[in-house]
């Protein structure tokens, strides 16, 4: 029996359903090819032509969920260009230079205080250093000592000019070392923010080395020391002299006398406070500090055997308070004897006014800060109350509220009362203004008093702010009184080595005349150096031949440093209070121990 398949082709169909398999097989493939020209839907197609090749998958089992191929295509797409996106960004930070969170711009203080210490580089004799920065400057004056027959001391190369000129003067030279180390001693941390901590130091050094070649510094006894080598003379004499002539210093080819004194206990004691604060600086190296130590012992015992006046006064007494500092003489320091005869007590128009020749008032404001900060009681009391009163009483002279000093139109206390040269004693008074502040502070006292009034100390503060901002260019010419700070600053600067252009050629003794009495700016800018300064009614004069308006000393420049370190950088980075006592031992007897534990 044939019957119809009812998709098209025919199919044989045995009533007695004994056909075998193979012959069913071989039935189905005998298909009506002509039937299968028309569209076949999946189930006609799987049920016709059986197993074929399987189409790709449309879904992806990740085991705990089933997605859309495509979908799982678009999301592996996507994190792989998220990855390319992100490694392409992390390259690009990588590779551009950080920016490190940076500290707030310096004040004013903080840069005239870097430009301020330039000068000493600039004042260097003897064989420079790679690193002395002042690219005009050479090595100069090699032949000190060796060019003078009649001295004990040939190697007396090294130290600093005191000024214009090439003369190495002890006395000055000694003031400027222990100014500047007295200011490393209080502020430390304001000069390691200024990162000029390390530049002072090699300042001081420098000056410490060649005090040390001025006598017999290994000795316990001696009988002389150096006081200057070269020699100023401007009548016009035969000889030539760093006076009389205008040459580079590293052009000087004449012999350098060499001064020698006997008694000059001022000028020894003076060198033994700059070697015993130094020793105080440089504690941290113990070879070189007992070495300063020695010298100031050496130089100190030689002050009090050999009397005898190196200037027109003697005065002992802040070379006492100095090694008081670095040893122990406070019995010393203290006596009232002494303190009478170095006029502790005496007035007149230059009472409180601070410089290298009158140490006077720089004594009382240390003997204060022992009083303060150690109080040794009795003994010493009566004597340091003292000395306290009067430094109080100074500090009231400063203040505009009283008429010890006059004061120009512009504002400068007149401390020299209107001589020539008056910012080397400005800047003195402005550095223990803002010290003595600081002391106070440190010691929990908001002020003192003035007779029945009462003054902050922020007052004190004030004062040595408006001073110093007047040299920094705060006048009524609008002029910076130190070289290189400002746009409008002196530009002649009575200076020999700035003066003279370095061109190699060697002027004679005469022959750099002309660049002294030029009207034309120096050829070298004298950076940092502060000049003498203006008048008592606010002019100045820019002529190099005038040095009463346009001369730097090292005196002065480093009462400078002093002052801007001390008012620089955050008020409240205030002194060190235990460095300067660190060598002085216990004022007071140790206390027995005590007894042992009772036992019965």
């Amino acid at each position: 029996m044939y019957g119809r398949d009812p998709w098209g082709g025919a199919l044989e169909i045995n009533a007695t359903d004994s056909a075998t398999d193979d012959d069913r097989s071989r039935n189905l493939q005998d298909f009506d090819k002509a039937a299968l020209s028309r569209n076949l839907d999946e189930t006609q197609q799987s049920w016709l032509l059986g197993p074929t090749e399987q189409k790709k998958k449309k879904y992806v089992d990740l085991g705990c969920i089933i997605v859309s191929r495509k979908v799982f295509k678009w999301t592996v797409g996507c994190i792989i260009a998220a990855a390319l996106i992100a490694g392409f960004v992390t390259l690009i930070v990588k590779s551009v230079p950080k920016h490190r969170h940076h500290n707030p711009p310096p004040d004013n203080y903080t840069l005239a205080l870097r430009k301020a210490l330039m000068f000493f580089n600039a004042q260097r004799s003897g064989k420079l250093p790679k690193h002395n920065n002042v690219s005009w400057r050479g090595s100069s004056a090699l032949q000190d000592g060796k060019s003078d027959g009649s001295t004990t001391f040939k190697n007396l190369v090294g130290g600093y000019y005191d000024a214009g000129d090439a003369i190495k003067f002890n006395f000055p030279q000694s003031f400027a070392l222990t100014m500047l180390s007295w200011s490393v001693i209080e502020y430390p941390a304001k000069y390691e923010a200024a990162a000029e901590l390390t530049h002072v130091k090699d300042i001081i050094k420098w000056g410490t080395d060649y005090l040390l070649k001025t006598f017999n510094s290994s000795a316990d006894t001696i009988d002389r020391v150096v006081a200057q080598v070269g020699i100023g003379d401007t009548s016009g004499g035969p000889d030539p002299n760093d006076h009389y002539c205008w040459v580079r210093p590293e052009d000087i080819d004449y012999p350098r006398p060499v001064t020698e004194c006997h008694s000059c206990s001022d000028l020894a004691a003076e060198m033994a406070a700059a070697l015993a604060s130094a020793s105080i600086v440089f504690k941290d190296n113990k070879v070189y500090s007992q070495k300063l130590v020695h010298g100031a012992r050496t130089l100190f015992k030689f002050a009090r055997e050999q009397r005898g006046r190196y200037s027109s006064e003697m005065k002992l007494q802040f070379s006492t308070i100095r090694l008081v500092i670095g040893m122990s003489l406070c019995g010393l320091a203290t006596t009232p004897g002494i303190a009478k005869h170095a006029g502790a007590f005496w007035g007149g128009p230059d009472y409180g006014v601070f410089s290298w020749d009158n140490k006077l008032f720089g004594t009382q404001v240390l003997l204060s800060r022992l009083r303060l900060f150690l109080s040794p009681g009795y003994p010493y009391e009566e004597i340091l109350s003292t000395f306290h009163n009067q430094t109080s009483i100074v500090m009231c002279s400063f203040l505009p509220f009283f008429t010890s000093f006059n004061r120009t139109k512009g504002g400068l206390i007149e401390l020299n009362h209107g001589r020539p040269q008056p910012l080397q004693y400005v800047v003195n008074a402005a550095f223990l203004a803002t010290l003595y502040s600081d002391y106070l502070a440190a010691a929990d006292t908001p002020g003192w008093y003035c007779g029945p009034h009462f003054y902050s100390t922020d007052v004190l503060r004030e004062f040595a702010q408006t001073q110093i901002d007047y040299i920094l260019g705060k006048n009524p010419r609008k002029m910076s009184y130190v070289v290189g700070f400002g746009n409008h600053y002196p530009k002649r600067v009575h200076h020999r080595g700035a003066s003279v252009p370095k061109n190699k050629v060697k002027y004679n003794c005469k022959g750099g005349w002309k660049w002294r009495d030029s009207s034309k700016p120096n050829p070298n800018t004298l950076v940092g150096a502060m000049v003498a300064g203006p008048d008592k009614n606010d002019g100045f004069h820019d002529v190099r031949t005038n040095y009463n308006y346009t001369e730097p000393t090292l005196a002065g420049n480093a009462g400078l440093v002093a002052a801007l370190v001390a008012l620089s950088g955050d008020k409240s980075v205030g002194i060190d209070k235990n460095t300067i006592f660190s060598a002085v031992p216990p004022m007071f007897p140790t206390p027995p121990p005590p007894p042992a534990a009772w036992k019965p």
